[in-house]
């Protein structure tokens, strides 16, 4: 990205740079809401955590294939959706992270969760978001979006329990609805923390309702931009925020076979080689329509930061 007016003459100061992006903007889009801000996020954000020797929560047809460990190493290979830790994202400039929690059956620990993509992941809900905690205290000007959602094996007893935690642990930091936050609003009030909640949680003021996500639910790039491109111009709301997903699908029938049989493949592989032409396509595809958060697999390579991140620039230049 090329802020006007800076000049980035080493690499360290470009790495310093993109992990406080949100605070180099040009002023003039310190007022411009969050809803019309390009944000970069990542899709299965904890997915590089995933233990192997878990049981298999999905796809449902090879949960009762837990116990071979061959069938656990290819569901590991095909879920792996990121490769960089929570806070190397964090680093790197996203600012969304799309976080899928579970419960493990029969767990010793009655409040103990995790996050998951096919597998549970090493590492469960608190440790996870205390990191991100000490993140944004880190870096109080930059704004992250957290999503939650799925929730599986949650009762209401969980619920409860996982949303006093968030309130308890980000307190002060999150930033509660309103009509329209902007980074001078938050700045301000001294907020950097957005929780969306994908669950019943409106008597809850300090968190978000479910946030919009579309994405093409196909491996075809070229499928994948033709649905965003008319959910962009037909569906995206306005005065919300809403994520545009580059990210590919595996099949749910038997086509996937196609895929996951390639014993030389994986799923990372795959979204490498489509990240520069989706990424093509979103730079032009911004011209005609608003994006919002833009989320991807393997977001720490392809520039593809940079490239949400430059969008914003059309505020400032017209």
């Amino acid at each position: 990205m090329n802020i006007p007016g800076m000049s980035l003459e080493t690499e360290e100061e470009a790495s310093t740079w993109i992990s406080d992006w949100m605070s180099q903007l040009p002023p003039e889009l310190h007022t411009v809401p969050l809803f019309h801000l390009a944000i970069p996020g990542s899709h299965d954000s904890m997915s590089y955590d995933l233990d192997i020797n878990s049981s298999i929560i999905e796809p449902d047809r090879l949960k009762r294939f837990s116990g071979i460990y061959c069938v656990r190493k290819t569901v590991h290979k095909w879920a792996t959706t990121q490769e960089a830790t929570v806070k190397t994202q964090l680093d790197a400039g996203v600012r969304y992270l799309d976080l899928r929690i579970a419960r493990k059956p029969n767990d010793a620990d009655p409040t103990r969760l995790y996050f998951y993509h096919g597998l549970y992941t090493c590492t469960d809900v608190e440790t996870a978001l205390k990191e991100v905690r000490d993140w944004a205290k880190e870096h109080p000007k930059e704004i992250l979006i957290l999503s939650l959602s799925h929730f599986r094996g949650l009762n209401e007893h969980l619920h409860t329990y996982l949303i006093n935690f968030i309130k308890t642990l980000f307190g002060s930091s999150l930033v509660c609805r309103s009509g329209g936050p902007t980074l001078k609003s938050c700045w301000d009030q001294g907020r950097n923390v957005i929780v969306s909640y994908d669950y019943q949680a409106n008597q809850h003021p300090e968190l978000w309702g479910k946030i919009k996500y579309f994405y093409g639910d196909t491996m075809d790039p070229n499928e994948v931009e033709s649905k965003l491109c008319h959910a962009l111009e037909k569906e995206r709301p306005s005065h919300r925020f809403f994520v545009c997903g580059l990210n590919l699908t595996l099949p749910s029938d038997t086509r996937t076979l196609k895929y996951v049989l390639r014993p030389c493949d994986n799923l990372g592989r795959v979204e490498l080689r489509s990240l520069p032409k989706l990424l093509l396509w979103l730079k032009q595809q911004s011209r005609k329509t608003a994006v919002n958060i833009v989320a991807s697999d393997m977001v720490t390579h392809d520039d593809f930061v940079s490239t949400v991140v430059d969008i914003n620039l059309k505020h400032v230049t017209g």
